[in-house]
């Protein structure tokens, strides 16, 4: 059955000498697996249309559940600036690779769209790392840990809340505090921000450093510590960030 496909492509595999399988990731149908025929070939028209996050429509030869057959592919976005920038390329990179994983947990359609419309922001310019921690953030409702961030993790309490601690997981009131580090408040308001906004309204971003890396820093330790994920190009990206600072 031919079909007309909106997605963007999360992974490429080689296959013989001249062709490859390309997964795509799409509201409708999940990751879809598609044999692209001699696409390798440098005469090819879709040689430079198959790499990975290619965000277009795929003509293909639909299979459920099996190998599709690629017919043609028109481009929606192919994110020059992203292609055209290694800092971000590690960025989308990263990005891609979680989103994988992710949609292996979770087939929930929103998960096409939380990617997709952050992959656009930071093609638009907008600062990749806030973009990066706000898809984190609301990766983890999918993942079944995510944060809790209406009260204190220990007592419920709405009010009082004095820092937000990685390894318990959420908030801690003044009541309820010990020795955790303390995090600034107007980190604790942003990173409550970040969860609630909807990624396609945001047109601009103005937030300290600070706050940024509060933020990214936490991100990091909750994910270590509650996820069970590792994604190898995260580690890249931590050093192409450390090169560009």
């Amino acid at each position: 059955m031919i079909k007309k496909i909106e997605g963007i492509i999360l992974t490429t595999t080689p296959y013989g000498d001249n062709s490859k399988i390309i997964n795509v990731l799409t509201p409708d149908y999940g990751i879809i697996g598609i044999m692209g025929k001699g696409v390798k070939s440098i005469r090819n028209p879709l040689r430079a249309k198959t790499e990975k996050f290619t965000y277009a429509y795929f003509h293909i030869d639909y299979k459920e559940n099996k190998l599709s057959k690629l017919i043609d592919i028109d481009i929606i976005d192919n994110f020059k600036k992203i292609r055209s920038d290694i800092e971000l390329i590690s960025y989308a990179t990263y990005i891609t690779e979680l989103t994988n994983q992710i949609v292996k947990q979770n087939d929930s359609e929103e998960i096409y769209d939380l990617y997709k419309d952050v992959l656009i922001k930071i093609n638009n310019g907008l600062n990749p790392l806030i973009l990066t921690n706000i898809l984190e953030l609301k990766y983890l409702d999918y993942l079944g840990v995510g944060l809790n961030l209406e009260g204190c993790i220990k007592c419920g309490n709405k009010k009082d809340i004095v820092t937000i601690d990685p390894d318990i997981g959420g908030y801690i009131c003044k009541n309820c505090y010990l020795n955790e580090k303390i995090i600034s408040t107007k980190t604790i308001v942003m990173l409550r921000k970040y969860h609630l906004i909807d990624i396609k309204n945001i047109s601009t971003i103005n937030i300290s450093k600070d706050v940024i890396e509060d933020i990214n820093a936490f991100l990091s330790r909750y994910y270590e510590r509650y996820t069970g994920l590792y994604i190898k190009s995260k580690d890249f990206l931590n050093k192409i960030k450390d090169i560009v600072e």
